[in-house]
């Protein structure tokens, strides 16, 4: 009924999210009220069990289509293949008690969603709750939208102006009010209402039915049997969704908050709102919310978000001019501005203000721990075959139940039985038909795999989805840190000067490397910290910066007199590090590593010297930012010489720098041009030793295999070598993709990855004859292919139609089949999946496809 609403009735929710759902506007009628209410009694029961396995029916029942500005009961239809309804009352928030007008300036400046939703003249505020959120009604576009977090639209000046300075008091009570309590609660349901709702489930509804005809029948012992597995069956299931081991609340802290009216308060983390500006002092602040860094940095603990035990940096948004929106102004990632809830802030530096501040940008449900918290209570579903061919199935059993309840019905009437006899024996084939035990079987087996793989320390979170393991075919898999050990060991550095690269110094030999510009990028070209007299960062900066035998320090008030200002990080060299001509650099300003931008930048003070940039990061990229005449002619076969070999490679490179700067008042395009090259920087990351039993387990039980990584696709092609998933005599097709310049259109173009020749682009076809590849004796033959991010793009934008085939891999050819190999690169990313490829008639790869 709702595809024929107008468009006043009828709107999307979540728009374009992963959580989209069609929303449908209904008013409640008495009438129709009072007729369900009658059929619920004549039906004893039946329609209200009915309109519980059916909410749409319940709404279509009982109200009347509206438009959603009308409505007082809303239904939704998610947009996913499934369809699944659900309704919502529409609830009311007075705004009265505050004494505020209608043209007072905080409703009546109505540039925000919040003032949009408050109606007037009864200040009144229309909402629907869906899934621990709320939607407003905004009067000004006609449509329920997400409270709780600030408008993506904001640019960054705009979020410097308007909360930079903090909300007034009367501010924070509206926000309050109208976007709820900033807490991740979820509530333990009560035992009856877990009980109610597993008994209503259709199959314990048959169960039933089946019981009591048993017993007017006599069949005592079954039925018996049948309520006694029911009963364990329903008990099982409430005690395991009575005690969720992973889901908690949020923690009640207190947090200093700056307010135009009181200044700095120290308010409960629960009366946060969008908007409000924290003061973050000290150290192990845990954040209740998710916040936009705005003065000052920060060092923060994200383990419990993305499982990683290295400390993140964090910078200030920018205040820029553009009217853009703020994600979009921030260069790289723009959550390197944005402090999550549910991480821990371990160390902050203010800039020249005296204290890091923050503007709250989500609340409750609405934060990156919230969203979280979120899938866990309401995981999304999915349409695995299994569950198709259990409900073919069961259809199935239905068909033959009834074909065979009318040949009873035809058999007794024929024979003359007596009415109630033929209703019973013809109800009697259809408990024989469908098995009323298989309901508790399956949830029995469940709960007993769910409680086995407890004992291993493994949770799930969808016991649904154990049923599922078995049909696994595909495992992905992390290289650094997965498939490979944790650290990195540096190996080796190949410093370069203006006649190219120099002789390569092996770390292993045990001579310092000599004193440089390289050897200052590798002591302070880095994001490592110093907490608690330790020093903590990321792996690899750790040993870079371990290999330089230097040590890190902070630097206090005399130092002002070497040009250092104080609290600054220093780093110097220690008594058993190499003799250097310099006392210390100071790092004064980071750009942070990117994963989008391949590279971070800092920038140096050195002691009575000179100020410094260094930058490190992906070979390719930092030799794009650097002056072409210091990079060596020789640049792609010696870094190919050392990724075929499997080592991680680093390009480092600098530039001087004005000391009349102020080192925020220099953008990272002026920071990051016409630098120097400085040298490659080679480090050994070891498989682990369990990594080759585990992937030839996978193989031999042909499940495939991906492999993510960040590393020179050379590099992960060896170590996908090393470790098994490419063997011994398979061979890498190399793909790669072009844009379309000037005159020549998008091209396709191929090559194995063991040849040296170049691959032609343009017009030109390269072939690889599969044919002569494949052994006489019809064995299958094992290829791999190999593409880059930016050639995977490129595919995905011009040969669209070539995608599903060259991921699906389903060619309609020959019936030969042989077993291939995908690696993929997005930029950083890798992916190593071991797949099987039909062949096109003539076995034989084409290039160039344009």
């Amino acid at each position: 009924m709702g595809d024929h609403l107008d468009k006043s009735q009828h709107a999307l929710l979540n728009e374009g999210e992963e959580n989209e759902m069609e929303i449908f506007g209904y008013r409640t009628q008495g009438c129709r009220q009072a007729l369900c209410l009658a059929g619920s009694i004549f039906s004893f029961g039946i329609l209200p069990l009915v309109f519980y396995w059916r909410p749409a029916w319940h709404i279509w029942a009982s109200c009347v289509p509206c438009s959603l500005q009308e409505a007082d009961v809303v239904l939704l239809r998610t947009t996913d293949e499934f369809q699944t309804y659900s309704w919502k009352k529409v609830m009311w928030i007075s705004l009265s008690a505050f004494g505020l007008t209608p043209d007072h300036p905080l409703i009546a400046d109505e540039e925000y969603i919040i003032n949009r939703a408050i109606r007037k003249p009864d200040l009144k505020v229309k909402y629907i709750k869906v899934q621990k959120i709320r939607y407003v009604w905004n009067n000004l576009e006609g449509k329920f939208q997400k409270i709780g977090t600030l408008e993506d639209w904001l640019s960054s000046a705009k979020i410097h102006l308007k909360f930079g300075s903090g909300l007034t008091t009367e501010e924070q009570e509206i926000r309050r009010l109208i976007c709820g309590p900033n807490a991740i609660d979820v509530e333990i349901t009560p035992i009856w209402k877990l009980l109610i709702k597993e008994v209503l489930n259709p199959f314990y509804i048959f169960q039933l039915f089946s019981v009591c005809l048993w017993f007017s029948e006599d069949y005592k012992e079954y039925a018996f049997a049948i309520i006694l597995m029911s009963v364990i069956s329903i008990a099982l299931t409430v005690y395991d969704l009575r005690m969720p081991p992973y889901l908690y609340v949020l923690n009640i802290t207190r947090l200093c908050v700056f307010t135009l009216s009181a200044g700095i308060q120290e308010l409960e983390s629960r009366v946060l709102v969008p908007g409000d500006l924290l003061m973050l002092t000290g150290s192990r602040v845990q954040m209740p919310c998710d916040a936009i860094l705005i003065d000052g940095s920060c060092v923060v603990d994200e383990g419990m978000l993305t499982g990683e035990s290295i400390p993140v940096t964090k910078t200030p948004l920018p205040q820029m001019d553009s009217s853009a929106p703020w994600k979009t102004q921030s260069e790289g990632d723009p959550r390197r501005h944005v402090l999550f809830c549910g991480t821990e802030v371990i160390q902050t530096k203010a800039a020249c203000s005296g204290a890091v501040k923050a503007v709250v940008l989500r609340t409750g449900f609405n934060t990156a721990k919230g969203d979280l918290v979120r899938s866990i209570l309401y995981p999304k579903p999915m349409n695995f075959k299994l569950y198709r061919d259990a409900t073919r199935f069961l259809l199935c059993l239905v068909g033959t139940a009834t074909i065979g309840m009318v040949y009873t019905l035809c058999v007794y009437v024929l024979s003359g039985e007596a009415p109630e006899e033929v209703v019973r024996k013809a109800l009697d084939v259809i408990t024989i038909a469908i098995p009323p035990a298989l309901p508790a079987a399956l949830t029995t087996g469940i709960i007993y795999a769910q409680r086995r793989l407890k004992k291993k320390g493994i949770f799930c979170i969808s016991p649904q989805r154990i049923n599922i393991c078995g049909q696994l075919n595909l495992v992905c898999f992390d290289k650094t840190g997965t498939l490979t050990r944790g650290g990195l060991d540096p190996w080796g550095a190949v410093p370069c000067d203006r006649n190219g690269f120099q002789e390569v110094h092996s770390f292993a030999s045990g001579k310092a490397l000599p004193w440089s510009p390289l050897y200052a990028a590798m002591a302070s070209c880095h994001s490592l910290i110093l907490l608690d007299g330790t020093v903590q960062g990321d792996p690899l900066d750790l040993k870079m910066f371990e290999t330089t035998k230097w040590e890190m320090a902070i630097s206090g008030d005399e130092f002002h007199i070497k040009g250092v200002p104080a609290h600054a990080m220093i780093v110097k060299p220690c008594s058993a590090a190499n003799q250097a001509p310099v006392e210390g650099i100071a790092i004064l300003h980071q750009f942070p590593f990117s994963s989008a931008l391949q590279r971070m930048t800092v920038i140096v003070q050195v002691m009575g010297g000179d100020r410094l940039a260094f930058m490190k990061g992906a070979p390719e990229r930092v030799a794009s930012f650097c002056q072409p005449d210091t990079v060596p002619p020789s640049f792609i076969g010696e870094l190919q010489i050392y990724t075929t070999q499997g080592f991680r490679v680093i390009a480092l490179a600098y530039k001087k720098l004005e000391n009349d700067h102020h080192t925020t008042a220099l953008t990272r395009e002026k920071v990051e041009s016409d630098l120097i090259f400085l040298g490659l920087l080679i480090l050994e990351n070891r498989l682990k030793e369990e990594t080759k039993p585990v992937l030839e387990e996978l193989i031999s039980a042909r499940i495939r295999t991906v492999m993510i990584t960040g590393d020179n696709l050379q590099t992960a092609i060896t170590v996908a070598r090393k470790s098994g998933m490419v063997s011994d005599g398979q061979k890498v097709i190399l793909i790669e993709a072009n844009e379309a310049t000037g005159s020549s259109s998008a091209s396709i173009s191929w090559k194995l990855v063991e040849e040296k020749k170049p691959v032609p682009y343009g017009n030109q076809d390269n072939y690889i004859n599969i044919r002569e590849e494949v052994s006489d004796n019809g064995r299958e033959g094992n290829y791999h292919f190999a593409l880059s991010g930016k050639s995977f793009h490129v595919i995905s934008q011009h040969f669209s139609s070539l995608l599903p085939k060259v991921m699906n891999l389903k060619l309609s050819a020959t019936p030969r089949i042989l077993t291939y190999s995908f690696v993929a690169i997005a930029d950083v990313l890798l992916v190593h999946v071991v797949m099987k490829l039909e062949i096109f008639q003539d076995h034989t790869f084409h290039g160039n496809w344009a």
